[in-house]
């Protein structure tokens, strides 16, 4: 009876012209975002390297752990206790143990744990 009132006597449905442009420009949106979101899963999976630098070997390691000793025997030079200290550690380092405790290290990995292993040392 409310369509008839309207002028609409055949009970159908009357659709403006505004809303199916607005409903066309929702398709046109929901299948872009569609093919957006297929073309991203698509992709294939981008390889994160955190570091590109080579991981060191046991003549590396030795050798740097050398060098940093070293160092910080230099900088600690009037302290006769922290260079006794620090040749201790020396004597005692093992190569393959700390190796294995901190595989697939780089340099700057190398640095990063030296000092976590050699400042309580410095006291």
């Amino acid at each position: 009876m409310f369509n008839y009132v309207n002028g609409n006597p055949f009970g159908q449905k009357i659709e403006s012209a505004v809303s199916t442009g607005k409903e066309n420009k929702r398709q046109q949106q929901n299948q872009q975002q569609e093919e957006e979101r297929n073309y991203l899963e698509d992709e294939e999976q981008d390889e994160v390297s955190i570091s590109q630098r080579p991981t060191l070997t046991e003549d590396d390691i030795l050798y740097l752990t050398k060098e940093y000793i070293n160092k910080l025997k230099s900088e600690h030079s009037a302290e006769d206790k922290v260079i006794q200290k620090l040749d201790k550690f020396m004597s005692k380092f093992d190569v393959k143990k700390f190796m294995k405790r901190n595989p697939d290290m780089t340099v700057s990995d190398f640095n990063m744990i030296m000092f976590n292993e050699t400042s309580c040392l410095l006291k």
